[in-house]
């Protein structure tokens, strides 16, 4: 047998042609997406990025730098002294280490009670079901702030239904000043967000086929069996979603933190007061006055110094994160 030449491609100009220059017009369109999709996304990180990059610039920046209108975004003189100053002023590792616990068991515990919620609304009939769910998007769409001196009036005099009174010589409970109080709110899907993640995991259980609890329940499995067993594990990316959502939310909160856990040495809400205490510190420890730029430094720190534990989540959970949302939005 004899060889055969391998054949030649042929030229761009010469495919186009024969294609009457529909290739032109596919690669033109095709490479006009790439860069108008390129300068989209540099743009939206530009946007996310630069103030954060602002705020870095300004925390190791010395004082004289503020003041000198040559400088835009490299200082010229560096310090840390602003992130030991800001340390002290808030407390930091006793405020972190409170603001963890606290935003990992109320996630826990808000997205544990929004799932059987969400399960049940997805799955079970019961009476007055559509007028229950419109709650649930009432606590989507109401701002907390409404229910705020309710709230403050059930904790502070808090009786649990008349029964404690009965016990303690007519005496109700100041639950204010603990955690108790958004503990209890948490497992009873009243806590910050309960609804959007009840309303998540409802649209999610709703999209499982029921064939699956069907096969579960003819295997001889209870309903709670198969939610647990059957159900649950489909679950996980939205879960996985809902315990993000919630441990970011609670770590920048400062309604609740205010209303419930004012006894807790928070981040955010020493972060909320640091230019106060900077001016504080300064004018007695070593009696200068601040200007408003210096203030608004250590704010800058303060708030680096905050979100700093949240960038390190991210950077270890995008890929759950991102694979959770991207699988509960196509199940949903």
């Amino acid at each position: 047998m004899t060889k055969q030449p391998p054949m030649k491609r042929k030229s761009f100009r010469e495919r186009n042609r024969q294609s009457g220059g529909y290739l032109l017009k596919s690669e033109s369109r095709k490479i006009g997406y790439k860069v108008v999709r390129f300068f989209l996304l540099f743009a939206i990180c530009f946007l996310i990025l630069h103030p954060l990059l602002d705020k870095f610039s300004v925390s190791v920046m010395e004082e004289r730098d503020l003041y000198d209108s040559s400088i835009t975004i490299f200082p010229r003189h560096l310090t840390w002294e602003n992130y030991e100053i800001t340390s002290k002023q808030i407390y930091y590792g006793q405020a972190l280490l409170n603001t963890t616990w606290i935003c990992v068991l109320v996630s826990v515990l808000q997205v544990a009670a929004c799932t059987l919620v969400g399960y049940g609304f997805a799955r079970f009939e019961f009476r007055l079901k559509k007028l229950w769910f419109a709650a649930v998007i009432l606590i989507i769409i109401v701002p907390p702030q409404t229910i705020s001196t309710s709230l403050y009036l059930h904790f502070r005099y808090f009786d649990l239904f008349g029964l404690i009174p009965l016990l303690n010589h007519g005496e109700t409970i100041n639950l204010r000043g603990s955690s108790l109080p958004y503990y209890l709110m948490s497992m009873t899907c009243m806590g910050l967000k309960n609804g959007l993640y009840i309303f998540m995991l409802r649209q999610f259980f709703s999209g499982v086929p029921q064939s699956l609890e069907e096969a579960a329940y003819v295997d001889g499995c209870s309903v709670f069996r198969t939610f647990w067993q059957v159900l649950l594990p489909e679950a996980i990316p939205v879960i996985v979603s809902c315990l993000l959502f919630s441990f970011v939310w609670q770590w920048t909160d400062t309604f609740y933190s205010r209303l419930f856990l004012g006894g807790n040495t928070l981040l955010s809400m020493q972060v909320s007061g640091i230019a106060d205490r900077i001016g504080n510190y300064f004018a007695t420890q070593l009696k200068v006055a601040t200007t408003l730029g210096r203030r608004q430094q250590f704010v800058s720190t303060a708030t680096l110094m905050t979100i700093a534990p949240l960038l390190v989540i991210y950077l270890f959970a995008q890929r759950s994160f991102v694979e959770s949302i991207s699988t509960s939005g196509m199940k949903m």
